[in-house]
């Protein structure tokens, strides 16, 4: 199931969860094994040790959830970034641990439960001892969403999830969740970078699109919060081997955004937090946040409408 943007709900039948700043990970577990997989099918069990034991809490189990790390007391996307990428050790692991935060289980001792109503998913769901697995919490649910947004807005969170409590679960689909978030983020993919002038070897920009009738359109370079040498490191992980010779954006970049930019294949998704949207079609005051490994270019909203 996918979250559509928009305004809390009011009125019966709307249940609400926290929009954890996090990874979405589908944790299957089946003959013995867990496997972790991000919404665009990518396997990244190797990169979170600590829910290797899921098979504790049952033989045959899918949750759908999303994996954190707390920073500063609030979850942080950016925390992340090190562990998203490639397998670690558990040593590694245990000195900055994730919590998957589930909210949702799909099947359980073989039996297929996407057809029920998500009221008797979450019902199911907190039947079962999730305290076996310390990694492993259940995302609260609340029944009051306009106090569960003050009260994130009020942590610094991310904003609210709101669910109708009578409605499946689809894959891919969406409607029957809406999230309202308290900043604008805007997952967009990467078209190419800008390297510092006094290192070359460090991306001072990163150059941007959004889906267009010809192609990636692109709406912004953004240069803020790529400083940190972690940051660097997993973007260098994503984009060197993707280096093409021309622009993959379907209209010509201006030269003071474009010049001497090396070019990539636009297939790795960027999250970038912005203060909103310019008349040209551009991200005002656009800040890296991290990579969206769990989203694939095929999922990103279109460019929004020039004025």
């Amino acid at each position: 199931m996918l979250a559509t943007p928009g305004a809390l709900p009011t009125g019966p039948g709307w249940v609400f969860e926290v929009k954890w700043d996090g990874m979405r990970l589908l944790a299957d577990v089946r003959d013995g094994a867990v496997r972790l997989h991000t919404r665009s099918g990518r396997d990244v069990t190797g990169a979170f040790p600590e829910l290797a034991g899921l098979d504790a809490v049952a033989p045959d189990l899918l949750l759908d959830g999303e994996v954190v790390i707390v920073d500063r007391g609030v979850p942080s996307f950016a925390a992340l970034a090190e562990r998203i990428n490639a397998p670690v050790s558990a040593a590694r692991a245990a000195a900055r641990p994730v919590t998957f935060m589930t909210f949702d289980v799909l099947r359980l001792y073989g039996v297929d439960l996407t057809a029920r109503p998500l009221d008797e998913r979450r019902a199911t769901l907190e039947r079962l001892d999730l305290t076996v697995v310390p990694a492993l919490s259940l995302s609260p649910s609340y029944t009051d969403g306009a106090a569960l947004l003050a009260a994130t807005a009020e942590q610094g969170m991310e904003g609210v999830v709101a669910k109708r409590g009578d409605s499946p679960y689809v894959p891919g689909r969406r409607g029957a969740w809406i999230e309202v978030t308290h900043r604008t983020t805007t997952p967009c993919v990467i078209g190419g970078w800008r390297a510092e002038r006094s290192v070359a070897s460090r991306m001072a920009a990163l150059l941007v699109g959004l889906p267009g009738p010809d192609g990636p359109r692109f709406v912004g370079r953004v240069t803020s919060g790529l400083a940190g040498d972690a940051v660097q490191r997993v973007l260098h992980g994503a984009l060197d081997g993707l280096v093409r010779l021309a622009p993959p954006f379907g209209e010509s970049v201006p030269r003071v955004d474009g010049a001497g930019a090396q070019w990539c294949e636009p297939v790795v998704v960027a999250e970038i937090a912005h203060a909103g949207w310019s008349d040209d079609g551009r991200m005002l005051r656009p800040e890296f946040r991290g990579l969206r490994d769990d989203l694939a270019p095929a999922d990103l909203e279109p460019a929004p409408p020039r004025s």
